[in-house]
């Protein structure tokens, strides 16, 4: 059952908009407690998220915002030791957790938490296994990154025995810097993938592994690692588990192997064979081999918690997937647009390689947005260049706030552009999104597919261009 207080508290939320933070106001609220907080920047869509719930939110961060003395704050990792209300907090000794402390405390409580971690897939995975819990009767929780397009929220209490929580590691609060999943006691945990990121925090690859030994080292001995075997960063980390670890993967030498892909538009056909015995076959509503591996991994966790692949099969076919993960905004003008938050080089050459599996026969262009602190620096300059090479076309913009990266270190869209056209690509460089827009506007022709990459909203391109290409097309799941 859920941890339900007897006693109704007051929560204040430090940095309410986040994704996180208004998921677990949504969370207490739910529970039955009171819940404010404070943010700078408020507006739609998380104010009127916020708003319908009931949640009011304090614009600016002020020590009056504290004037009715919160029984807990709940800190997200954006506050900074100096902020005016943090500092506050801390005069007045208000009791203050973080966002993972939190949720251990008020949505997990005596349930199972089932752990989705690793550089890449985490979001889709972990509203995958979300999902299907549900879908087969588990009525599970969960908190994710993204919107998980079957619940139309990032967010569920249920009252089931499971409680998925998608395992972040990037640090937790200006008070702990450790990394948000350390935080975890999982009854199981997938591990998707260990590549270098977060540049602003880790200094280099190694420093990533640490972290995610940590995590494996401090599995309960009687809990299950679920990890991507085909890759031997994540072996090495797995080297560090107390528990038993079971390997999923393409390659031979996994537990779980996934074979005989098939690719069409609305999405891919596999088989699974566990120890080496074919255990079903499926439909996934998804693009790509990175999102089979992701399924992968899910269908060996579920099997830990004894499920069928005959109640699994159909659930499955019914996944709708994550907002902004290769999310189809229709064909306008016989354009077809597409929307995914693909940022890290691998993430691209990915998403890139799934599109053009699907769409054979189309032209593809592609337009990027270095929006997040690691694509600001140059660490990935090189890497990047390899990871257009099934775009027919590349648009790539200037990173947005480059002057919040110390010179030396700054990424350029512009290299980046004469690389890819190196490599043989027809590339440009554009100085804002107005221009790129511009330019897209003036090569776009029937039959392309244009996909947009950003981790954030890259200044509203996508809605943009379907005004500019004249359309009010349903949207729909790529």
């Amino acid at each position: 059952m859920v941890n339900l207080s007897s006693t109704p508290l007051h929560f204040h939320l430090l940095g309410l908009c986040g994704t996180g933070m208004a998921a677990l106001a949504g969370i207490l609220k739910e529970l039955g407690h009171r819940v404010t907080g404070s943010d700078e920047q408020v507006y739609p869509p998380m104010s009127t998220f916020l708003e319908a719930l009931g949640i009011p939110v304090l614009n600016g961060y002020r020590p009056e915002n504290l004037k009715n003395r919160p029984d807990l704050v709940v800190v997200g990792n954006v506050i900074r030791r100096d902020n005016p209300e943090a500092q506050a907090v801390e005069a007045l000794g208000l009791p203050k957790l973080s966002l993972p402390e939190a949720l251990n405390r008020y949505l997990v409580g005596e349930r199972l938490s089932l752990v989705v971690t690793g550089t890449h897939g985490k979001t889709t995975t972990s509203a995958l296994l979300a999902w299907l819990l549900y879908a087969t009767g588990r009525d599970p929780g969960f908190m994710v990154g993204g919107l998980a397009r079957n619940f139309q929220a990032n967010y569920r209490v249920g009252q089931g025995p499971f409680v998925v929580l998608e395992g972040d590691e990037y640090d937790t609060a200006y008070f702990d810097k450790r990394p948000k999943f350390l935080h975890f006691t999982p009854h199981l945990a997938i591990l998707t993938s260990v590549e270098f990121d977060h540049a602003d925090i880790y200094a280099d690859l190694q420093k990533v592994v640490a972290a995610f030994q940590a995590f494996a080292a401090q599995m309960p001995p009687a809990s299950r690692m679920i990890a991507w075997g085909d890759d031997p960063k994540v072996r090495q980390v797995c080297r560090s588990s107390v528990c038993p670890v079971i390997f999923y993967g393409f390659g031979p030498e996994v537990s779980w192997q996934a074979v005989d892909l098939a690719w069409e538009e609305g999405g891919t056909y596999f088989g699974v064979r566990r120890f080496g015995k074919k255990w079903g076959r499926f439909f996934l509503p998804l693009l790509g081999r990175h999102n089979v591996l992701n399924t992968l991994a899910v269908l060996a966790a579920l099997a830990e918690l004894d499920l069928t692949p005959e109640e699994i099969a159909p659930a499955l076919r019914e996944f709708k997937g994550v907002k902004r993960r290769l999310e189809s905004w229709g064909e306008h003008q016989e354009v077809l647009v597409l929307d995914d938050f693909a940022h890290h080089p691998t993430a691209v050459a990915a998403t890139l390689n799934a599109v053009r599996q699907a769409y054979p026969g189309r032209r593809l262009v592609a337009a990027f947005e270095p929006r997040t602190n690691t694509s600001r620096r140059a660490v990935f300059q090189k890497p990047y260049a390899q990871a257009f090479d099934q775009a027919d076309l590349v648009l790539v913009r200037e990173p947005p706030d480059l002057w919040k990266v110390p010179e030396g270190e700054r990424f350029s869209s512009r290299q980046l552009a004469a690389d890819l056209r190196t490599r043989g690509l027809l590339a440009w460089y554009f100085p804002d999104t107005d221009h790129l827009l511009e330019g897209l506007l003036s090569v776009l022709q029937p039959g392309d597919v244009v996909l947009i990459m950003s981790n954030g909203d890259f200044d509203h391109l996508v809605p943009r261009l379907c005004e500019a290409l004249g359309a009010n097309g349903k949207k729909g799941q790529g």
